[in-house]
């Protein structure tokens, strides 16, 4: 099994940035994909961005230039760099991670094994 706990959400105006921590324990392996989904109110959980171990990453297109995916195999932990921020992305985020040596498609696609709680990021206009 692998606990996810996700940090760094809260509430900010828009156009500014705040970095998602994701730490990873217990049966983590660096060849797992690991990832961040969302979901607003009213709305399904949806792909936001991915990164597996090469680090080949993947974003959606409507956070493509303003958030950044990355990753420290020493510390179990991905992050979520999010900038310029806008009210639609007001959202729970979720860290989302997969067992070891499946392809980033399959996570990106909802496939997921393992999530987190959530962390709520509220953008302000």
């Amino acid at each position: 099994q692998v606990q996810l706990v996700e940090s760094g959400g809260g509430l900010v105006q828009a156009g500014a940035s705040l970095r998602l921590s994701c730490a990873a324990s217990g049966r983590t392996d660096r060849s797992s994909t690991m990832g961040w989904f969302r979901q607003a109110p009213g709305k399904e959980r949806e792909i936001v961005a991915a990164i597996d171990w090469s680090p080949t990453t993947y974003y959606a297109d409507s956070v493509k230039g303003r958030f950044t995916i990355s990753r420290d195999f020493a510390k179990n932990t991905v992050y979520l760099q999010m900038n310029s921020l806008k009210s639609e992305d007001t959202a729970v985020y979720y860290c989302a991670a997969d067992e070891a040596s499946k392809p980033i498609s399959a996570l990106i696609r909802g496939g997921v094994d393992y999530w987190g709680k959530g962390t709520l990021v509220t953008v302000s206009s």
